[in-house]
């Protein structure tokens, strides 16, 4: 059988390829610490789960509508208009079986062949291959540690041709962690509407945010939201990654546009895990405020650590929970008497010698970092960098 030109275009999520190398070096008995994958190390509140075992007893396991139960899109836009000061009906929220999935159905909404995509970098993983897989053509912006990772509305309006249709901001960052300000976002937004490019704002780690807040894209004006499709989810804020519940709130022809997409790949997301969300959302909100404190001590601790390393820059993450260093200063050194050539090395260096997980920047599109999640214990964050510390003693 022959392959099709899109499924050769795209590789496999470098994080979870890593995750799954992860497991399988721990499932041969090594012991290796990941800082790979982000997905909290608490459990889903109790709440949501006993609402979750009420549904299966009641028997809550068809089919639902495919964009949604009734409950959970109203639940939803509830609250968008408690936390980020939008207005939208349940017929401009669509349910889909992750973040991830909302994304991907607003990009095969939104692009089409040809189209120029612009996304900051580094990037989440999939957002590029989310644009081949739609025909697009990628056009990624550079930043770097000097600019907080952040893009500027002078680069975006630098880099908009005729062919520019759509633009994936995410804030807070995966994988940097950095969060844009008011000030920024209304810079970009008049470039935006300026070009009328439609912009999909990945807004999942919402809730996790340390320093400043958290400013929704849409909520800028009437002219910027009908641009803009704002996606979100319960995974990292509830601690419910294995639910795989997110959604996407825009313009109704799109969300309608997107439902259709879905009704023909996955149809409905799971019907129990719906009913969770709603407990999730609509539920006690302390728990959230109490992961969100934890992740603060943790990432006090990692990025301090990791800022000490030889060689290595960090700047303390604003949201999410991943720090970014730049490991460049490392290039051309030797560590274990092994030579650094780039971040992949490094990785393969700490993971080898000191059995620490690190995904390298390369996999987010900038060369010369690596991701560390804290999303794990403060006993994994301690010992982990203290691995690392050893292991960057050797640097000669």
């Amino acid at each position: 059988m022959k392959l099709s030109s899109r499924a050769k275009s795209i590789g496999a999520s470098p994080t979870l390829a890593l995750d799954a190398k992860t497991k399988e070096l721990i499932r041969q008995g090594v012991d290796v610490l990941s800082f790979g994958v982000g997905e909290p190390d608490f459990d889903t509140p109790s709440h949501i789960k006993d609402v979750a075992i009420d549904a299966i007893k009641a028997g809550f396991t068809k089919y639902t509508p495919s964009s949604g139960i009734p409950e959970l899109r109203e639940a939803v836009c509830e609250k968008l208009k408690k936390d980020n000061g939008l207005e939208y009906k349940p017929n401009e929220v669509l349910v889909s079986v992750g973040a991830k999935h909302s994304i991907y159905n607003a990009v095969m909404a939104l692009c089409d062949d040809g189209d120029e995509v612009i996304i900051p970098e580094p990037y989440w993983v999939s957002y590029p291959e989310m644009v081949r897989l739609a025909g697009g053509k990628v056009v990624t912006l550079p930043t770097g540690i000097e600019q907080g990772f952040k893009i500027t509305a002078e680069q975006l309006e630098a880099a908009v041709t005729d062919k520019t249709s759509l633009l994936l901001l995410n804030s807070p960052s995966n994988p940097t962690g950095a969060v844009y300000t008011e000030e920024e976002l209304r810079k970009i937004a008049e470039v935006c509407v300026k070009h009328n490019i439609a912009v999909i704002s990945d807004e999942i780690y919402e809730k996790l945010i340390y320093e400043g807040k958290h400013v929704s894209f849409a909520a800028l004006g009437p002219e910027v939201k009908a641009l803009t499709v704002t996606v979100n989810g319960v995974s990292k804020s509830y601690a419910m990654t294995g639910w795989r519940i997110g959604y996407a709130a825009g313009p109704r022809e799109i969300i309608a546009a997107m439902s259709n997409i879905q009704s023909h790949a996955t149809s409905n997301a799971t019907s129990i895990a719906q009913k969770a969300a709603v407990a999730g959302l609509t539920g006690p909100q302390e728990p959230l405020e109490e992961m969100r404190r934890e992740f603060e001590k943790r990432r006090d601790y990692m990025a301090k650590r990791l800022d000490e390393m030889p060689g290595f820059r960090c700047l303390v993450p604003q949201g999410a929970f991943y720090c970014y260093p730049d490991v460049s200063g490392v290039f051309g050194r030797k560590v274990k008497g092994k030579l650094v050539e780039d971040d992949s090395t490094l990785a393969d260096i700490l993971l080898d010698e000191g059995r620490v997980a690190a995904v390298p920047g390369i996999a987010f599109g900038t060369k010369g970092y690596l991701r560390f999640s804290y999303a794990t214990s403060m006993k994994v964050i301690e010992e982990g960098m203290n691995r690392i510390a050893e292991v960057m003693k050797t640097m000669e």
